[in-house]
């Protein structure tokens, strides 16, 4: 994987692809139908109800976490040795297990991992708490739709998170980014393109998408590009993103 650019630095060939939204890098969606999976099938049946909290406990306690990846994201460990995330505070929406949390966490970046489900966070608490740099991050189960940090973030990381929530949460879900990011923080999204198939979690989603909710804010994508380290089932199937508020935008 080449070296990926510093946030603000110029990204040429992202106007020319963006301007073609029928195209798979500004809205199409990948062609894999996450259903094939079985435990996507199970996970699918433990959300019977309106209660998503229930649905994401359920899905802890049975064990049905075809998202968890049993290990950090290999495009995060590369950001992270590349040196260009930004330091200060991160925010990783839906942690799960954490195993991105801790990958981000260093005396230079305290991250904080959120969760709706008790489960999860005691899981990640369990593995993490005796790690080296056990002091640099922390798990809370949170509502991240209401919940109210004594600080702003310089990052926020989204992946599995987004295309989670069901479509009508995506406004409400850009409007939070926009609350807990500083007005000079970066947004970094990991999306997973799904496209042509019925219902969710995961729903469909693609580029265009989170372009619809973010742009109004005054956010853009810097960055913008297949994920060449993708686990191989999603190879084809992710884009990483980089986004920045216009300097005219303010947080709300």
């Amino acid at each position: 994987m080449r070296a990926l650019p510093r946030v603000g630095e110029p990204v040429r060939w992202l106007v020319s692809r963006a301007r073609a939204m029928g195209s798979s890098a500004a809205g199409g969606g990948g062609r894999r139908d996450p259903a094939e999976n079985p435990k996507v099938g199970r996970l699918r049946d433990l959300f019977t109800g309106d209660d998503a909290a229930d649905g994401w406990e359920k899905s802890w306690e049975f064990g049905v976490t075809p998202w968890d990846l049993g290990k950090p994201t290999p495009v995060i460990e590369h950001l992270v040795r590349s040196g260009t995330l930004p330091k200060g505070r991160a925010l990783v929406p839906g942690c799960g297990m954490g195993y991105d949390v801790v990958t981000l966490a260093s005396p230079e970046r305290f991250v904080v991992g959120l969760d709706i489900s008790d489960m999860a966070i005691k899981k990640a608490k369990k593995w993490s708490s005796s790690l080296p740099n056990a002091d640099h991050f922390t798990f809370l189960v949170e509502d991240f739709f209401k919940w109210i940090p004594d600080e702003q973030f310089d990052l926020i990381f989204d992946y599995t998170f987004f295309c989670a929530l069901d479509p009508s949460l995506r406004v409400a879900w850009a409007e939070t980014v926009n609350r807990l990011l500083k007005r000079d923080g970066e947004l970094l999204t990991l999306i997973y393109l799904i496209s042509d198939q019925e219902g969710g979690p995961p729903y469909n989603n693609t580029v265009a998408d989170y372009q619809k909710v973010l742009e109004p804010l005054g956010f853009r994508a810097v960055f913008m590009e297949d994920n060449e380290l993708a686990i191989k089932p999603r190879k084809g199937c992710e884009k990483l993103g980089r986004w920045k508020r216009c300097a005219h935008q303010s947080s709300l």
